[in-house]
């Protein structure tokens, strides 16, 4: 069965504390509300401390055409996905030895906050020194579910062809998608929680020879996708003429303690597992009321979602990379041969992905 690798992330440069941006919101979102003063608590009921934003707050001051954000989520796209490459194959941490561009068969890439033709990871290999028959899979449109997704499809592809080596790049810049003139609450909790981030993962197939320096890797035994039918207004984007407008409803924590359970348990039981034999809780951390929803609606505890919760605290909600921002930091702890763990996240559509991972020497 495929495994995972390496991974390798990258913080775009402009760290900004939550209060900061409590104080910027106050003045950009006072003329929109009478009470902002109490919707302000928003920020801080999140528990985030800082995120990290791909441009310096001088730029959400000014209006914003798509045409501006596009090129700029082009050009910064392009740069942050190079630098994640780097990061993953050139993992002293993960790799006995670097990986060159040239070793890899396939690059699937995935994010949601902005558009390009040819696609990002095209731009990046004409940058680096990648074969001109690596394959190219562009994925737009699954948001924060496309963490699991992404490695899921890189599953089905080295499943497919056993001596494959892989890259999956979850990119979102979700800071270029805020709307100065929109003074919803919608968007008011999206600026408290978004922020950007890029993170690279190296999947390999049975017979690839790349050795590890760790003592155990995960191997993915299984995946499953499921859509809630006529949900699309629970979660995604408004595409107008200024950009993506979010869409964001306050109902995500009760879908999730009353949807989520039985997808998990019917899951876990066609891989003849039990919800309470995993060992190793990786979730996407969509925010402070997400994960409690997590824990209320599969009866786990506080400890298992303390690596999901110090990585939103830490970076806020990136979307598609959080979830792998979480699985580097499992990967960085010992974890012995034959334990195992749920991946999941969940995304627009409304749906949700989930993924069986067994630790294996």
């Amino acid at each position: 069965m495929p495994r995972i690798l390496s991974i390798g992330t990258f913080d775009p440069p402009h760290l900004i504390s939550q209060e900061i941006a409590v104080a910027k919101a106050k003045e950009h979102f006072q003329a929109g509300f009478t009470d902002v003063a109490r919707l302000l608590s928003i920020f801080r009921n999140t528990e985030i401390a800082s995120r990290h934003f791909s441009v310096p707050l001088e730029w959400f001051l000014v209006d914003h055409s798509l045409q501006d954000r596009n090129d700029t989520y082009i050009r910064l796209a392009t740069d942050f996905s190079i630098e994640a490459i780097h990061a993953c194959l050139q993992s002293e941490f993960f790799l006995r030895e670097e990986i060159p561009c040239q070793a890899i068969d396939a690059i699937f890439f995935m994010s949601t906050t902005g558009m390009s033709t040819p696609s990002i990871e095209a731009r990046v290999m004409n940058r680096l020194p990648f074969s001109s028959h690596t394959k190219r899979i562009p994925v737009w449109g699954l948001g924060c579910a496309g963490g699991v997704a992404g490695l899921a499809r890189a599953n089905e592809y080295c499943t497919a062809f056993p001596k494959a080596r892989v890259l999956v790049i979850n990119l979102e810049l979700c800071s270029l998608t805020f709307q100065k003139q929109d003074l919803s609450k919608s968007n008011l909790v999206g600026a408290s929680i978004f922020a950007d981030g890029v993170a690279c993962t190296l999947v390999t197939g049975d017979e690839a020879r790349v050795e590890s320096r760790l003592d155990a890797v995960p191997v993915m035994m299984a995946h499953q996708t499921t859509l809630m039918p006529d949900s699309e207004q629970v979660m995604g984007w408004d595409v107008k003429d200024g950009g993506l407008f979010v869409v964001f409803s306050k109902d995500i924590p009760t879908i999730i303690r009353t949807w989520l359970r039985g997808n998990v348990e019917e899951f876990l039981a066609e891989n003849g597992m039990a919800l309470s034999a995993m060992q190793h809780f990786i979730a996407h951390p969509g925010g402070r009321k997400v994960l409690e929803a997590y824990r209320d609606a599969l009866g786990i505890s506080e400890e298992m979602t303390a690596i999901p919760h110090r990585v939103l605290q830490e970076h806020g909600n990136m979307s598609s990379p959080s979830v792998i921002y979480v699985l580097k930091e499992f990967l960085q702890k010992p974890v012995g041969a034959g334990e195992t763990g749920l991946l999941t996240a969940l995304g627009p559509g409304f749906s949700s992905e989930l993924m069986l991972l067994r630790w294996v020497a």
